[in-house]
């Protein structure tokens, strides 16, 4: 635009590219907020309690070379013996131990990924459970923006990598060590599936042998629950990690792919696992209701060391991932 001095005005636009507007740029990191150790121990302790608890079932039957949870016992009934007999919760410590081993390594990944971004999350906060595992997990709370999408990536895939290098050792000692027991699931309550991992380590120690044949000792069982966490963990959806693996990939298709992989769980629960509905029907509406919160930096690139490691998270997710992960025989 000419000012009928010889001179021509700069665009507006012009500007806005050099100078990039204020509302575009993050806020000032806050100071982080205090963390509460006492809640956190807490249900640390009370998740010791219940692991422990569960493992006396898992460490009981691997003596009996029976299947957990066997018999015509009530499950819940079975949970409640070492209350009556403390001195059996020493059975449980090996699976117990295990699995928390294996649930604090994929929290801590988490934790040392986000801190080194720097980025306030609070300690990891486990969540005691009267389920088979004795768990529901973990989580950590993450208290600050996330300011780059390869912060994202390193955050949401620390924690299921550093959880699955503990838990594939322990899985090839469980499944080493494991007995060979035909027809074991016979008489079980409740059969675990197979994942590929397990299936790959039984070929390696027990060639020729029924996987179905295997009975892994406590130490491979929690192993196994590891793997379990880790493959609902890489889901691709929402704001489990796999979505925000996903959402640094491609945040433009982020709530298409959350919708897609929440139906095809809806499916899966039709004609494999019935539980896969209820994780496909919450997955679904939590797409819906809560999308994915943008981060600050949205247009800065992933790096091809970061989209190789995309592809490992693929992999882990392949090995740990099951269609069928329980049933009844």
């Amino acid at each position: 635009m000419n000012e009928g001095n010889g001179r021509t005005r700069i665009p507006v636009e012009v500007l806005d590219a050099n100078y990039p507007r204020i509302i575009d740029l993050p806020p000032p990191p806050a100071a982080p907020r205090r963390r509460e150790l006492w809640l956190p121990l807490i249900l640390f302790l009370l998740t010791v309690v219940s692991t422990l608890v569960v493992g006396v079932e898992f460490g009981r039957s691997y003596a009996a070379n029976q299947e957990p949870f066997s018999g015509d016992a009530n499950l819940f009934a079975m949970m409640l013996l070492p209350f009556q007999h403390p001195s059996l919760l020493v059975l449980g410590i090996p699976f117990s131990f295990t699995l928390l081993a294996i649930l604090f390594a994929h929290e801590m990944g988490h934790y040392v990924a986000a801190r080194l971004h720097g980025i306030d999350v609070s300690y990891p906060y486990f969540i005691p459970a009267p389920n088979i595992f004795g768990t529901f997990g973990a989580f950590i709370r993450i208290r600050s923006p996330i300011g780059t999408r390869r912060a994202l990536f390193d955050v949401g895939l620390a924690g299921p990598v550093v959880g699955f290098l503990i838990a594939a050792p322990a899985l090839a000692f469980g499944v080493a060590t494991s007995k060979i027991v035909p027809g074991a699931e016979q008489n079980a309550a409740l059969v675990f599936g197979h994942p590929l991992l397990v299936r790959l380590f039984g070929a390696l120690f027990h060639p020729n042998v029924d996987v179905t044949w295997l009975l892994l000792n406590p130490v491979g069982r929690a192993a196994w629950v590891g793997l379990f966490v880790t493959a609902l963990n890489l889901l691709p959806v929402w704001q489990l990690d796999g979505g925000h693996i996903m959402y640094a990939l491609t945040s433009s298709r982020h709530a298409k792919i959350s919708l897609s992989v929440s139906l095809i769980l809806l499916g899966l629960g039709i004609f494999t696992w019935h539980a896969w509905a209820a994780w496909g029907f919450i997955l679904l509406i939590l797409s819906l209701r809560f999308r994915h919160p943008p981060v600050w930096d949205r247009w800065q690139p992933l790096d091809p060391a970061r989209r190789a490691w995309a592809a490992v998270a693929l992999v882990i997710f392949l090995l740990c991932f099951t269609p069928w992960p329980a049933m009844t025989p």
